[in-house]
């Protein structure tokens, strides 16, 4: 059995994806972030960097891994699913994996935070973040117009970039001029265990949409976890 700590986030439900894509069984531990359950004692035994997700191994002697691509990677390589055996193929999916890890989730975050969540607009900083997830969205398109999947075959890879791609609205992004990641967006969001990964936990906000009203108000709390944040980082 597996716990899940976890919260509505994209990379939260990278894991809660693979989770349901692999048939694993597991238990949904949701931390509220707003309440700073993330930074509790009993969690930061688990992942001193007091982030979610986590993932306990209850069949494994109580074997913790966090880091969300770390989460992929294990479970993965555990049930000999979704990552190539051979040294190659391997590879490929690690590579694109750290293309989502080192790229796609930094820039998509950092363009959150600028666009939607800080009270001021800094037009630069939101231009930049908006701009290079942009960029970064056009190399997934190059690479799938001759691939269906990100590697091949369908892989934790696929989940982890999806997972963050998805909500591109909300990072105030258009894709409809990528035809070729518009394409893979659909036949992933298509995939049952992918709609019931997406739901565990479900989230207060749809992030693939941008009705004003309620997008002011998750943003407002989003703000507030944000410059809770920073004050700990702060010391205050």
């Amino acid at each position: 059995m597996i716990d899940l700590y976890t919260a509505a986030t994209p990379n939260g439900h990278k894991v809660s994806i693979a989770l349901e894509e692999l048939g694993l069984p597991y238990t949904l531990q949701v931390l509220d972030l707003a309440k700073g359950e993330q930074k509790l004692a009993a969690f930061l035994a688990i992942n001193p960097n007091g982030r979610i997700p986590a993932i306990v191994d209850r069949g494994e002697g109580d074997f913790a891994v966090f880091e969300s691509g770390a989460c992929l990677m294990y479970l993965a390589e555990k049930t000999g699913r979704l990552i190539p055996q051979d040294a190659k193929g391997r590879s490929l999916v690690v590579q694109w994996l750290m293309f989502q890890m080192g790229g796609i989730g930094p820039m998509m975050g950092q363009a959150n935070v600028f666009y939607r969540y800080f009270p001021e607009k800094i037009q630069p900083a939101i231009d930049r973040y908006q701009g290079e997830s942009k960029r970064l969205f056009r190399v997934l398109d190059t690479h799938l117009q001759k691939h269906e999947y990100l590697t091949g075959d369908y892989s934790i890879a696929d989940i982890a970039n999806w997972a963050w791609v998805r909500t591109h609205r909300w990072s105030g992004v258009e894709v409809d001029d990528l035809p070729h990641l518009q394409r893979w967006l659909a036949a992933i969001r298509a995939r049952p265990a992918v709609q019931k990964g997406i739901e565990m936990p479900p989230s207060k906000m749809d992030l693939t949409r941008d009705g004003e009203e309620q997008a002011k108000k998750f943003s407002e709390q989003a703000r507030n976890l944000v410059e809770m944040g920073q004050s700990r980082k702060e010391g205050v």
